[in-house]
Parts: structure tokens; C-alpha cells; sequence
């Protein structure tokens, strides 16, 4: 059974710098059916603009005969703190304010959405997590969970690293400069019907370049020009994609999960890389992409060589960090091969 859903927490969530969220709101997709056991579960965590409709953006993966079976398993992908697809965001109400909170919602960092999905686990009375998935934030996400929660059994890990380098950081803050720059931004606050759209799209398509590979932009536009708007095809594409963000995502819902992306670190708190990969006994498929310029495979190939259950996969393809939303035939015949793996220690 597939069935979208919203739930109200009566506690606050406070967050790792302890700032108070009251009545934290969350909206999540289910798909399939929880057996008596509550043990077939599969918890998707979305990317930066993702949302909790997971058929529409991972569907390769999911459906009868896919790695991820709505008749085996019960699919659960929620929208995450500090996004803006129904779950508490910079653009959700505070009770205490009787107004959005915009600039004024706290930062957040992956773990704080780590502890937010723990809440809702809770308040669902599950207890064991088959799998957790999830590329790019998804999977920093992931990694964090099986870190944090014993109710995971196994990870599968696209497209990241075990911390967000300095190349990466950059990316954002240079996304966030071109949000800051807009002349609608008052320093994190504007009305809802004059949102800063230029400085957003500048940001979307900052993104969409580095999501992809110079070879993949030239064997898609070449120098070739629209032939209604005389600009190269490119720039359309890339006006096109920002337009796009623009009418369905928050600039501040950028902002904060950028900066909780930049705050991922593994290490934080805990000791060295070493010592925390290496008690993570749990099996974790990783996958890289030999054309991933954002996360290169380096850091796939670095969370392979320090998680000790894990199996690392490299694949070929010419789109980028983009693969890991594309590149499902691949990343199916990857999954079932880590599910037997699995199936055969047992």
C-alpha cells in the first residue's frame, strides 16, 4: 500500500547547537505493506532538493522484481528537517513566533536529521531496519544512521564520502553567496511572493554543473544555439533548471541543507576516521562513479578501505555525480549481488 503521511510530534526537537524546534512537523511516503515481524523495512533518505516521493526520483530501484520490492518490503522515505516538502523547515510556521521561520530556523547538521528520522522509527514502533539508502546528502544520511542506530542491518552508500572536503564546502558557499546576493534577500528574510529567485537559479545552476562532466556537456549542447531564444543551449538548459528549483524549493531550505551537508563529518566528536568506520561492523554497499567530479571515487574507494563489511563498487558512466539518479540498471545488479552476497555468509 502506497500512502503519503504527516505526523505532529507533541515533544520539541532540539537540535546538536540546542535551539529548541516545538511541534516539529514530518510528512513521509510508505510503500508496501510492514510484515508481523516489522523486520522488512527499507529506509530511503533523500538528496539536497529531493523529496519524500522517492517512486518519482529513484523508481528505478523501486517496484515488483526491483532491489526494492513494495511486495518484500516496507519502503519508507520521509521529507527531511530542514527541507520544504511538508516536514519543519526554514519556511514552516514557529508556534512561538506566530511566523515562518526563515532565517531564523536553527542550523542543522546531519545528524540532527538522523535524530529526526529516529523519532519517527519510534513513533512507528519499528525496531529493525533492513536496509538504508541513500546518494549524495542521502547518503551521508545513511552512513550517519548506521552509525547512530543499532536498528540498522545493512547501508548502501551512493555517491559521498566519510566527510565533506574543502572542494565540496566551496561549492556550497559560493551556491549561498549567489542566494545572498539577490536584492529580494534581507539577510535570510523576504515575502513569500518575492522569493530571491535570480540569486536561487544562480545557485540551481552552480549545481546542475557540477552534477554532470564536462564531456557530458559537450556531447549533450555542443556550442549549438536555442533557435527561438539565440543563446547557446546550455544557458537555456541551465535557465530552464533554475526556473525549475525556483517554483518548488525555499532559498532558505537551500541554505540550511547545504550547511548541514557541509557539516558532515564522521569523525566529529568521536575520534579518528579509523576508529569509527572501523566499528562499524555492519555490511555497506558502496558505490562510486568514475566521472563523480563533486564526491570523486577517491572517497568511495577511502570508506571502503575503513569499513571493514563493506563491498565497494565501481561503476562507469558518463554522467557524473547525476549517476547515482540514473544509472539503475547498474546500481540494481549491484544491490542484488550485495543482498546474495549477504544470503550466502548467512
Amino acid at each position: 500500500m502506497d500512502s503519503l503521511n504527516r505526523h505532529t510530534f507533541k515533544d520539541s526537537f532540539i537540535t546538536e547547537s540546542g535551539v529548541e524546534i516545538p511541534q516539529p512537523r514530518i510528512v513521509w511516503r510508505t510503500w508496501g505493506k510492514l510484515n508481523k515481524a516489522k523486520d522488512n523495512v527499507v529506509f530511503i533518505c533523500h538528496a539536497l532538493t529531493g523529496n519524500p516521493h522517492a517512486d518519482d526520483w529513484f523508481g528505478g530501484l523501486i517496484g515488483s522484481g526491483k532491489s526494492i520490492d513494495p511486495e518484500k518490503h516496507f519502503i519508507i522515505c520521509p521529507n527531511i528537517l530542514g527541507s520544504c516538502y511538508g516536514t519543519t523547515g526554514p519556511a514552516s510556521f514557529n508556534p512561538k513566533t506566530g511566523k515562518a521561520w526563515q532565517a531564523e530556523f536553527p542550523e542543522i547538521t546531519i545528524r540532527d536529521i538522523v535524530r529526526f528520522n529516529q523519532k519517527l522509527l519510534d513513533e512507528l514502533e519499528i525496531n529493525k531496519i533492513e536496509l538504508v539508502i541513500g546518494g549524495s546528502l542521502g547518503g551521508m544520511t545513511a552512513l550517519e544512521f548506521a552509525i547512530m542506530d543499532e536498528r540498522i542491518q545493512r547501508a548502501a552508500l551512493f555517491a559521498m564520502g566519510k566527510a565533506h572536503t574543502p572542494w565540496a564546502i566551496g561549492i556550497s558557499e559560493a551556491q549561498r553567496l549567489a542566494i545572498s546576493a539577490d536584492k529580494n534577500w534581507n539577510h535570510g528574510f523576504y515575502d513569500q511572493d518575492q522569493p530571491p529567485a535570480k540569486g536561487l537559479a544562480a545557485a540551481r545552476a552552480m549545481a546542475m554543473i557540477t552534477y554532470r562532466t564536462p564531456e557530458n556537456y559537450q556531447q549533450k549542447f555542443g556550442r549549438e544555439i536555442h533557435p527561438e531564444k539565440e543563446i547557446f543551449q546550455v544557458e537555456s538548459y541551465l535557465n530552464y533548471q533554475g526556473k525549475k528549483l525556483v517554483e518548488r524549493f525555499d532559498a532558505n531550505a537551500y541554505i540550511s541543507l547545504t550547511k548541514a551537508m557541509d557539516s558532515h563529518d564522521i569523525s566529529r566528536g568521536r575520534g579518528t576516521f579509523e576508529g569509527v568506520l572501523g566499528d562499524l561492523r555492519r555490511p555497506v554497499l558502496i558505490v562510486g562513479f568514475n566521472s563523480d567530479k563533486l564526491y570523486p571515487i577517491e572517497e568511495q574507494r577511502e570508506l571502503a578501505k575503513l569499513i571493514p563489511s563493506s563491498h565497494l563498487a565501481e561503476l562507469e558512466s558518463p554522467y557524473g555525480h547525476d549517476a547515482f539518479l540514473i544509472e539503475f540498471d547498474q546500481l540494481n545488479i549491484e544491490l542484488q549481488k550485495f543482498y546474495h552476497s549477504l544470503t550466502e555468509v548467512q
